[in-house]
């Protein structure tokens, strides 16, 4: 196999409605989609995303000019591939956009693999099992008032999801507590409930609003403190009883290796965009696994059962509705987990038209 070019497509996908994190107000995301070409006529698709499409094209930008580094080349050398973008990246930087390019890249070439070798990639990877856990992400945000919160946390358990993930960020611990409340009320003792803060608190009210919190059998409490307060972290996870859970905002192995290091996390959450790929990912988990620690993916559900669906410590998949437009496939929840996907690939395959259906403003 041979790949003979990468095209790159921006959209943007609105949300059913503006929605808002302690650090965050949401309204689209914006989509650079990816597609490796081979003389084959065999196609690997990737996508890498910004909040409401800002500085889209900037990602564009250094996905085609990195591309030259995989054209010409065989896809099946991902491992060669991702080795010398890292060296040619290194004047520019190991974080932010050039892993995002990295890994949009790593992603399409891997795809493209799966589908000339008619498997999924779990089973290219290695697999350990057909079906992960997950948690419904996609609701119980910040900006939902606190008189919806029952019914929406109600309505992910209808709909068969066994774990759901309510946003805080209250100034007030009062306010934040009456959220969980309201919510445990809702669902009863059995359902997992998970908080994430987004950044929001000092390591002192982390901690204060924490031990408020645990009478609530939380599954983790997510991104207690701005993400690069690595001493924050571990400070906050040696004073609860609840699991810490962080990691989206770090970048390969190294960024892991760093959250390792300082004690930050129990649950450790590489994001595929910017952990670097599926190449890098494996390394990310493996060294996560060496220091007995789990992981659960952020974000990019389609793309992230296929490396859940082949790492042993991957404990679950995060379930984020927001980019389900693009595929022609649907994700499958099956008694509250999801179904690693049978199809070659990674699985899913972007829809027709999408540059039409959802034009970039």
């Amino acid at each position: 196999m041979k790949i003979t070019g990468i095209d790159t497509t921006l959209v943007e996908v609105p949300l059913d409605e503006p929605i808002g994190t302690a650090i965050h107000s949401i309204a689209s995301v914006g989509c650079v989609l990816v597609e490796v070409r081979t003389a084959e006529d065999i196609t690997g698709q990737s996508f890498v995303f910004t909040i409401n499409a800002a500085r889209l094209w900037a990602f564009d930008e250094m996905i085609r000019g990195l591309a030259h580094a995989a054209i010409g080349r065989d896809p099946h050398e991902t491992e060669g591939i991702w080795h010398d973008l890292w060296v040619e990246v290194n004047p520019t930087g190991h974080k932010g956009v050039t892993i995002s390019a990295m890994s949009a890249i790593d992603i399409a070439c891997w795809d493209a693999v799966g589908r000339a070798a008619s498997l999924p990639l779990h089973k290219l990877f290695g697999s350990c099992r057909t079906e992960i856990a997950t948690y419904a992400s996609s609701g119980l945000w910040l900006s939902t008032p606190l008189d919806r919160l029952a019914a929406e946390a109600a309505a992910f358990v209808e709909r068969g999801f066994q774990a759901i993930k309510l946003r805080l960020g209250r100034d007030r611990i009062a306010d934040d507590v009456a959220r969980v409340r309201t919510v445990r009320e809702a669902i009863g003792p059995d359902i997992g409930l998970l908080v994430d803060a987004n950044q929001k608190f000092s390591p002192k009210h982390a901690i204060a609003l924490g031990r408020k919190l645990e009478e609530f059998d939380l599954v983790w409490f997510e991104e207690p403190v701005a993400a690069g307060n690595l001493t924050g972290h571990a400070e906050v996870r040696a004073a609860l009883t609840t699991p810490i859970a962080s990691g989206e905002t770090e970048y390969t192995r190294y960024g892991m290796q760093a959250m390792i290091d300082a004690g930050a996390a129990d649950i450790l959450m590489p994001d595929l965009q910017r952990i670097g790929g599926y190449t890098e990912f494996h390394k990310a988990a493996a060294t996560a696994a060496a220091n007995h620690l789990p992981v659960s993916t952020h974000f990019f559900t389609e793309h992230s059962l296929a490396v859940a669906g082949s790492t042993a410590n991957c404990v679950s998949v995060e379930h984020i509705d927001w980019f389900a437009p693009l595929f022609v496939e649907e994700i499958e929840l099956d008694d509250g987990k999801l179904v690693i996907p049978e199809r070659p690939g990674t699985g899913f395959t972007f829809a027709p038209d999408l540059a039409d259906r959802f034009p970039l403003r």
